[in-house]
């Protein structure tokens, strides 16, 4: 069967392809940016095509030879205007499947009831109507909280249980919902590719278990092998004061976390099976949500995270790449060049550098790197708390704290792309050199100001690059002769960074 998968790059899509590539599906990828899966695991086993959602002609190229469809596709943290562009881009790939004579498409929504819904959850039912109404036969499977490693109700859930033993909690932790394992979840997409049957309408999907959110945080608290928590109600607490909360307290950021919550406002209980009796449970039944939070902490502890909630890009974030030419005639550009001999091996040294930020830090004022994480999460940005997905090792795509890794050379250069709030587009690249001298450390900061203010922000913070970004060749230097002293290494090498600032042209 000819897979086509959208949202390949983000939490589900990015599992669900590895899953039919080994059911023994044929898979095409349909991305906004096809580098985005360079270094995915299975990018040499899928056709990547390069479309938007919302691009007719793009989509009706992508979908050409397809027999079923996967619509995994959904803005979280969006603008006012997230719901009108969803449902344009749904509309558009629904006629493009029809042109393209697709055989189904799949579309993964939300469980809750018809009334009172919360934007995002009614945005997603209208998504899934534009499909059913579409002509196309359309499998919406509607699913409530998802449960795996890296997931952002999982992390949201985690983290709120692990750092707060005691809690003033809102109602919505009162809800009723109906979890679902990642794994579960998956098992329902590669089935659907196989069933013969036209068939046309929304399925419930969840696990075996009904529970409120504080019931949640109580099994997780079990699993986890920590004391009960005390979680005390407050029924004033919005859901915007609540995202807030969840944004301080977890790496999720309030503008994902708020979609989240409002949706936990609204009873989210299975009211059919159907779905069984197209793709059967499996013989061992559904996996219960204890053992759904045993799975996800065991992939965790044994780092094997394959994809994350912020696996996806970050609503407005920026996705210029980086102008390659010195000279570049497109604007003004600001660089802090910084340079430093080595006393260790390129091999040393790449391996700090692909391990930085995360549980690792920045090599630099430990302080001044939290602030500006602080910084950012008070103006509605990511911060710091995003982590990595991997500790040790890198991919395109990947998120690293407030960074997004926009290019890896293995052994050579890493370059990351910021995705906090800034008036302008920033770029951190982190390279590693070899010659007749022995090993050479690079940095290199790079901002592109967007008007007066981002020439405001540039200058008003060149007195903090020597704390930020000065300290680290030389903490990155010392980290890296940690790591390994050869023999053929020089005993005696130049100390000290060597420096160039360049302002605007």
């Amino acid at each position: 069967m000819k897979c086509l998968v959208t949202g390949a790059t983000g939490y589900i899509g990015g599992r669900l392809v590895p899953e039919l590539l080994d059911a023994g599906h044929e898979v095409r990828c349909m991305v906004r940016s096809a580098g985005r899966l360079r270094d995915q695991p299975w990018a040499g086993r899928v056709e990547a095509v390069q479309a938007d959602a919302a691009d007719a002609d793009g989509t009706r190229k992508a979908l050409d030879g397809v027999d079923v469809a996967y619509y995994l596709i959904h803005t979280m943290g969006g603008g006012k205007d997230f719901a009108a562009s969803d449902r344009r881009a749904a509309a558009t790939f629904a006629a493009a499947a029809g042109d393209a004579g697709v055989r189904r498409v799949v579309y993964l929504g939300g469980l809750a009831p018809k009334e009172g819904l919360s934007p995002h959850l009614r945005s997603r039912a209208e998504v899934g109507q534009i499909f059913l109404d579409s002509g196309v036969p359309a499998v919406v499977l509607r699913a409530a909280v998802i449960i795996g490693s890296g997931s952002a109700s999982f992390e949201m859930l985690r983290h709120l249980t692990e750092r707060l033993p005691v809690m003033t909690t809102p109602r919505w932790v009162r809800t009723r919902t109906q979890p679902i394992a990642i794994r579960d979840v998956l098992r329902y997409l590669v089935g659907w590719a196989t069933v013969e049957q036209e068939v046309n309408r929304s399925f419930d999907i969840g696990g075996p278990d009904v529970l409120t959110y504080a019931g949640m945080m109580h099994v997780y608290a079990s699993v986890a092998g920590l004391p009960r928590r005390l979680i005390i109600q407050v029924p004033p607490l919005s859901p915007g004061l609540s995202s807030h909360w969840v944004g301080l307290v977890t790496p999720v950021p309030a503008s994902i976390a708020r979609p989240l919550v409002e949706s936990l406002r609204n009873e989210a209980v299975c009211h059919e099976h159907d779905v069984a009796r197209y793709v059967p449970d499996p013989p061992e039944g559904l996996i219960g949500f204890g053992d759904s939070v045993a799975l996800a902490l065991q992939r965790i502890k044994e780092a094997k995270v394959v994809t994350r909630w912020s696996s996806a890009s970050t609503p407005g974030a920026p996705s210029d790449p980086l102008p390659t030419d010195p000279d570049w005639a497109g604007g003004s550009l600001y660089v802090d060049s910084r340079a430093r001999r080595v006393k260790a091996s390129p091999g040393a040294l790449w391996t700090v550098i692909e391990s930085i930020g995360g549980e690792r830090g920045w090599y630099s004022l430990p302080v001044a790197w939290r602030a500006r994480g602080i910084l950012d999460r008070l103006v509605g940005g990511v911060g710091l708390r995003r982590g990595r997905r991997d500790q040790r090792h890198l991919r395109v795509g990947d998120s690293v704290d407030f960074w997004r890794v926009e290019e890896v050379e293995p052994g050579r250069l890493l370059r990351l792309r910021a995705e906090m709030r800034l008036p302008g587009l920033a770029w951190l690249e982190l390279s590693v050199e070899h010659d007749q001298d022995g090993t050479l450390y690079r940095q290199r900061a790079v901002f592109h100001p967007r008007g007066l203010a981002g020439h405001l922000y540039w200058w008003s913070i060149s007195p903090f690059h020597s704390l930020i970004f000065g300290r680290m060749p030389r903490n990155v230097a010392a980290a890296a002769e940690a790591e390994t002293m050869p023999e053929s290494m020089p005993e005696s090498m130049p100390e000290g960074p060597l420096r160039e600032i360049r302002p605007a042209r």
